[in-house]
């Protein structure tokens, strides 16, 4: 690595422990789930974080984007929430120097770079959908024009498991979008103490933006430069293409426990976020221990568990630990195993 690329490293790293110890101020605990978020930031990704109510998912992404100096805007989703009143609409308004009439563009709140898609749940599909293009292209089309987003571009979304009485389930291809969906858990028994004091008194915090713009987008060009080995690609590729079902290579339990697998996204998030998390810990160089660590959130909403899994009380995660407990992770190991060779033998 050049002289250049280990300090953007060595960048990227001070950055991330800065954010983390601005956001330690508010968030108490949750290390696992800001990580996740920040291999996303940095990875160009969107994120969609599950919990009950009283985790601290708003507060945590409102806090994350008070860390950079970035335009930040809340979406609350509810069943009445029309498409245009997140992507902007055209006003038909009267031009005062021409005294003639036109349509003017009236900016929504996905105009800005970071956007917090509260209960995205809680809205129709027709809604949802409107995320779609922005999401994957990063754009909006408004009647016949296209209108750009800002970059970077971020949505960061909550829904709420438990309550499903008026929610609209995400379609996969909306969450497909998503790099991660990230679990958000109950905090242990001293960080629930810590909590309880802290937001029972007298609350103060003086939380200085890290990064702005330009620092973003150049650490972002950054992991894209990380080279990745041809086994850690074929670990990541050897682990998606075990969940679908149709495919030689998968093995009897998934078969048994799964009715659809990953598509090809979930292969370039792994090798993306496992860029970003050896970054992050000061490497310039990806571990299957990255793939490895990645595996669940990047995979966990991209499978579909079948009537059988789902009776036997098997969840996406129980699958996927066993994936990476049957899969080889050495070099010559996973190349000779006997049902994965035909993988490789092209």
């Amino acid at each position: 690595m050049s002289d250049v690329t280990s300090e953007s490293i060595a960048k990227l790293n001070q950055s991330y422990l800065a954010i983390r110890e601005q956001m330690s101020q508010v968030i108490v605990g949750q290390t696992e789930v800001i990580d996740q978020l920040l291999i996303a930031l940095f990875s160009r990704g969107h994120c969609l974080l599950e919990g009950v109510p009283g985790l601290a998912k708003t507060l945590m992404i409102s806090t994350l984007a008070r860390c950079l100096s970035l335009s930040f805007s809340r979406i609350q989703f509810t069943p009445d929430l029309m498409p245009a009143d997140i992507t902007g609409t055209d006003v038909l308004q009267t031009n005062r120097e021409t005294g003639q009439r036109e349509f003017v563009f009236i900016q929504g709140p996905l105009m800005h770079n970071m956007v917090l898609a509260d209960e995205i749940n809680r809205t129709p599909p027709k809604t949802q959908a409107a995320l779609l293009e922005a999401m994957q292209e990063r754009q909006v089309t408004v009647g016949q024009i296209r209108h750009k987003l800002a970059d970077p571009f971020f949505v960061l979304a909550t829904q709420n498991p438990i309550e499903q009485e008026g929610t609209y389930q995400l379609p996969e291809a909306q969450q497909d979008r998503f790099m991660f969906k990230v679990f958000v858990g109950y905090p242990s028994f001293h960080e629930e103490k810590q909590i309880a004091l802290q937001t029972t008194g007298i609350q103060s915090d003086n939380i200085t933006p890290i990064l702005g713009v330009e620092e973003i987008l150049e650490l972002q060009k950054i992991v894209r430069q990380v080279p990745v080995s041809d086994h850690v690609v074929n670990y990541a590729l050897a682990l998606v293409r075990q969940t679908r079902i149709d495919e030689a290579e998968a093995p009897e339990f998934v078969k048994q426990w799964l009715s659809w697998g990953a598509g090809p996204r979930a292969v370039q998030f792994l090798l993306l976020g496992g860029k970003t998390r050896a970054l992050l810990n000061g490497r310039a160089h990806v571990s299957t221990e990255d793939i490895q660590a990645l595996a669940a959130p990047v995979l966990r909403h991209r499978i579909v568990t079948s009537f059988a899994a789902e009776s036997e009380g098997i969840t996406p995660d129980k699958v996927i630990a066993r994936l990476i407990a049957e899969t080889p992770a050495k070099e010559g190991e996973l190349t000779s195993d006997p049902r994965l060779k035909k993988i490789f033998a092209a």
